[in-house]
């Protein structure tokens, strides 16, 4: 069994390598070289191809020489590298004229449909990984607090909208108003933005009281093949930094790396994590 994985940077590539090997497969990896780590041979799959942001012929064709059916996208791509920094080829350029709009979204699913017309399935991302998955209820030792649930709630309202448009999936929430929506810059960034704000507003003493609440939503029709938000340990340290005490997930559409090391730098912080079942609109792609 011959498994395809396009890897991103990040860990993610490399946990779907090991959850893949470790159920029989031979992984043949197309590497991003803009972004995917130069370690990813050091981890022995089938074989490693390394190509440009802009390849997509070069893709399919690599994979199909590999008799590849199957393939999944793991680790991110940098918004701002997708629409910048690449040259396409032919086919990516064609598929480029052709998209409704300029999002990441209609951009990998025009891939995907491209990758299946060739024969090659993009399976869900998480398929190997649902462990990981963060689980219902509350993660840590700390319960949120009623402020800090007043964040939550209205939160995971405004992350909702702005999730629908594609636009980033985290919101940063002080006494119940956004502090900082994440757009291209990705989570760690907005996270530290709205630090700066709390701090620049309010100088150092009173920040504590004006405690941030992170919350980090899937669309609300995510196709999980792909851009499935994910929080790791620099989550924690990022928020630690910008004076955050609270972290809420979408239950079952989130990942956590290394979620024991999470939790317990979460509750050495005193952070208090929760995730919770959000109504979910399936995608069918």
């Amino acid at each position: 069994m011959k498994l395809g994985l396009i890897a991103g940077n990040g860990k993610f590539p490399f946990l779907v390598l090991h959850a893949a090997k470790s159920r029989g497969y031979e992984v043949v990896v197309a590497a991003i070289k803009e972004e995917a780590s130069p370690e990813l041979a050091q981890h022995d799959p089938a074989s490693l191809h390394w190509l440009s942001l802009g390849e997509l012929s070069k893709l399919i064709d690599t994979f199909k020489r590999e008799g590849i059916t199957q393939a999944i996208m793991a680790g991110q791509v940098k918004h701002k590298q997708i629409f910048s920094s690449i040259r396409p080829d032919w086919r990516l350029a064609k598929l480029l004229l052709t998209l409704p709009a300029r999002n990441t979204d209609s951009l990998i699913g025009g891939v995907a449909k491209i990758l299946g017309d060739e024969g090659i399935e993009l399976m869900n991302s998480t398929w190997l990984l649902e462990p990981l998955l963060a689980p219902n209820g509350v993660l840590t030792y700390r319960r949120p607090s009623d402020q800090e649930q007043t964040n939550i709630t209205y939160g995971r309202a405004v992350a909702h909208h702005v999730a629908r448009f594609d636009i980033g999936q985290t919101v940063v929430i002080a006494e119940a108003a956004c502090v900082a929506i994440e757009a291209m810059e990705g989570t760690d960034a907005a996270i530290l933005r709205a630090g700066e704000l709390m701090q620049s507003l309010h100088g150092e003493a009173s920040t504590l009281s004006r405690a941030l609440t992170v919350v980090k939503v899937a669309k609300p029709n995510q196709d999980m093949r792909f851009d499935v938000p994910v929080v790791g340990i620099h989550t924690i340290e990022t928020m630690i930094r910008a004076g955050a005490t609270c972290l809420a997930l979408d239950a079952g559409r989130c990942l956590m790396f290394d979620r024991d090391a999470v939790v317990a730098a979460a509750n050495d912080a005193a952070i208090t994590i929760v995730a919770e079942k959000a109504a979910v609109h399936h995608h069918h792609p």
